[in-house]
């Protein structure tokens, strides 16, 4: 386990963290596979933002398109309309302080948004490298959530397919972090995301759990988005989203257990209690 004491760099600043950290997702949006719907107005969004950072959230991510296996894109206009009450209260100061706040999306002009309401952390879910997109985040010098997938949200898990599931990821990742490294010198921390369920079956996404090690190596933060995923359904005999916050948090601690840096759930308050025992578990190894 090699994720006790992190840095992260994002627009100027460094922010040291002790142990994984709790990213919470926020979805305005009326089609997401858990929680689609559930937040329509301004004060739901700050309250459930509040409540989420009071569970102990050290990242709020916000999205206004979902990206689950079948949906379909939303317009630019869509989505930058939903996500104006977000961009008001951060950019206004009415948000808390304390957390760093993420945007996800799979468009540049929504990136460059975001970052100008003071978004920390951009996170570039269509799996692809965007020159747009990077240079966003390097004209901000935000840190960049780089994530693997294979196609796009409406059609990636019609086929998909791998040689070596975990080489190929770590593939797409390392040229990203050349490629940045060479192109993006006002670039904020570079984040790994693996892609839990992004033009993956079951074996694909078993195969990665097992080896995060791998990608906890390469020196990046590593997140992980896992939370009541379609991937627990396959081995629990179909479960419903709703009844799938026993596997995540079996998810999650193998996660911790493997070094990840962050975990992007909808629980807070249980992926935050999971945190604090495995990183109980790895100091009190070095106790007598």
């Amino acid at each position: 386990m090699s994720n006790s004491v992190w840095t992260l760099r994002t627009r100027g600043e460094e922010y040291s963290f002790d142990g994984p950290q709790v990213m919470g997702i926020v979805n305005l949006t009326p089609d997401s596979f858990y929680d689609g719907g559930v937040v329509s107005t301004t004060d739901q969004l700050l309250q459930q933002i509040m409540q989420m950072v009071s569970e102990g959230a050290a990242f709020i991510d916000v999205g206004a398109e979902s990206t689950r296996p079948g949906s379909d894109p939303v317009s630019l206009e869509e989505e930058l309309k939903r996500l104006s009450p977000f961009f008001s209260l951060l950019s206004e100061g009415r948000l808390p302080s304390e957390p760093l706040y993420s945007i996800d999306t799979t468009k540049a002009e929504v990136a460059k948004e975001a970052a100008r309401a003071g978004c920390h952390l951009v996170n570039s879910v269509s799996g692809q490298l965007d020159p747009a997109f990077l240079e966003v985040a390097n004209h901000y010098s935000t840190a960049y959530v780089c994530m693997h997938a294979q196609g796009a949200p409406k059609t990636m898990q019609d086929n998909p397919s791998y040689g070596d599931v975990v080489e190929d990821v770590k593939q797409f990742i390392e040229g990203f972090i050349h490629h940045a490294l060479n192109t993006a010198p006002s670039l904020g921390s570079i984040i790994i995301d693996p892609g839990f369920g992004f033009g993956k079956r079951l074996e694909d996404n078993l195969h990665l759990m097992n080896h995060l090690e791998e990608f906890v190596t390469l020196g990046h933060p590593v997140l992980v988005g896992v939370s009541r995923k379609s991937m627990i359904a396959s081995i629990l005999d179909g479960q419903s989203a709703d009844d799938r916050l026993n596997g995540t948090t079996v998810l999650h601690t193998v996660a911790c257990l493997a070094g990840v840096h962050i975990l992007r759930v909808h629980d807070v308050r249980e992926a935050v209690e999971t945190t604090r025992i495995v990183s109980a578990l790895h100091k009190g190894r070095s106790t007598p």
